[in-house]
């Protein structure tokens, strides 16, 4: 792949992460009601939306501005490791948001590996 085709391909994934995190945090904050049955489902109270919400929306935007990528990516990775443990917790292993979580997190990471050079001198797949 060439180098301009990857950094396309890399902000296109991270496009697609900030829009999931944006719209999961709009929704956080304006219409948890939406929400209400899968945060009752987790174990989580309604009034939780208006201190997640805006968590994950900073998230999204350090991750989605250059110079506070990596430290977006390490967030996002932190964010997303914690949605998954609560879908363990209850025992849905597997369950669609479980997986979707896990696919961010990946496309997290894989978006900021194409089109940040500096990860990939740290973290050289190919020789």
């Amino acid at each position: 792949m060439t180098l301009h085709r990857a950094l396309w391909a890399g902000r296109i994934m991270s496009a697609i992460v900030v829009i999931a995190l944006v719209a999961d945090g709009t929704i956080q904050l304006f219409a948890p009601t939406q929400i209400a049955s899968m945060l009752q489902e987790t174990g989580f109270a309604m009034d939780l939306t208006r201190i997640v919400g805006p968590i994950i929306l900073a998230c999204g935007i350090l991750y989605a501005i250059p110079a506070t990528a990596v430290l977006g990516a390490i967030l996002v990775t932190g964010f997303l490791g914690g949605a998954i443990c609560a879908h363990v917790r209850i025992g849905e292993l597997g369950s669609p948001p479980e997986l979707i979580s896990l696919l961010l997190g990946a496309m997290t990471w894989g978006g900021l590996y194409l089109r940040d050079p500096r990860i990939r001198a740290i973290l050289p797949l190919i020789h």
